[in-house]
């Protein structure tokens, strides 16, 4: 049996597997040695877990995560995880996940939409070229970290529909104040601020929002997507604001003559064919 878990910044998807045959999936909270120590992690994972996932004998533990892109991050991940399951471990980047889970072995263009956001060309086996995600301040671009600091960053300058800043917060009971503090004086701030699509999705027939979220979106499309071949490979985009806005992304990609063969929530129902296949990692 194996255990193959998928993490942003904001939920980890854990699916136990025999062969290519889904056992058990549990949803539990982000997971990012950039925000958590050893410590947090594996306090989170054995909290958050149900008892059975310690119980099973595992052949191979596979972790896909944000944040796990250098050889130090991965053995924050990877040192917690050990310690939890008893099991071999591998840990890989979220970008790798969603290669795999958007291509299995076939070549194309993987972007993720979600809490933030990446993008990478895959050749069917590796990631051999990727446009540097930047992290929630520099980059990020389409992403719910990159939607919610648009929106909150019109609010704090009076620029938002004077509705849509009172809406926000009365529903939230917030002030420009505590908006302030959570960016700035609060763990997780890409969590915070990615939760804003989710209000913002109440509001798609107001023109101001619409107008977010293209913006969002194409932005992603220019500084990301055209830097690869883009016109020679397929594109599928994974990620939970990628799905939430699929109809919007279809359009903005229709503005660069793309048209998208796939957007899915999760990239796990690929992962799972992926390792079924016992591929040996390069």
């Amino acid at each position: 049996m194996k255990l193959i878990a998928e993490s942003g910044s904001t939920r980890t998807e854990w699916a136990l597997v025999e062969d290519a045959h889904l056992v058990q999936r549990v949803f539990t909270e982000g997971l990012n040695p950039f925000f958590q120590t050893r410590r947090e992690i594996s306090r989170s994972v054995r909290l958050g877990l149900p008892d059975i996932f310690f119980k099973k004998k595992l052949e191979q533990v596979y972790y896909y995560g944000a944040g796990c892109s250098s050889f130090e991050k991965k053995k924050i991940i990877g040192a917690s995880l050990v310690a939890q399951f008893k099991a071999p471990i591998q840990v890989e980047s979220d970008l790798l996940a969603a290669a795999r889970g958007l291509f299995v072995c076939r070549p194309g263009i993987a972007c993720i939409l979600g809490t933030g956001s990446n993008s990478c060309f895959y050749d069917g086996k590796m990631i051999v070229r990727n446009v540097r995600s930047g992290g929630y301040i520099l980059g990020d671009e389409g992403s719910g970290a990159a939607l919610g600091k648009l929106f909150l960053s019109d609010i704090i300058k009076g620029i938002a529909p004077k509705e849509m800043m009172n809406a926000y917060f009365d529903k939230f009971h917030l002030s420009p104040n505590d908006v302030m503090e959570s960016v700035y004086g609060r763990p997780f701030p890409n969590r915070f601020l990615s939760t804003i699509s989710y209000f913002l999705k109440d509001y798609l027939d107001n023109e101001y929002v619409y107008g977010l979220l293209t913006s969002n979106f194409r932005s992603f499309f220019v500084r990301n997507v055209c830097q690869y071949d883009y016109k020679s490979y397929p594109i599928r985009f994974m990620g939970s604001l990628a799905y939430a806005f699929a109809p919007i992304l279809r359009e903005i990609a229709a503005e660069f003559d793309i048209a998208l063969q796939g957007i899915e929530e999760t990239p796990m129902n690929g992962l799972i064919e992926f390792h079924a296949l016992n591929i040996e990692e390069p």
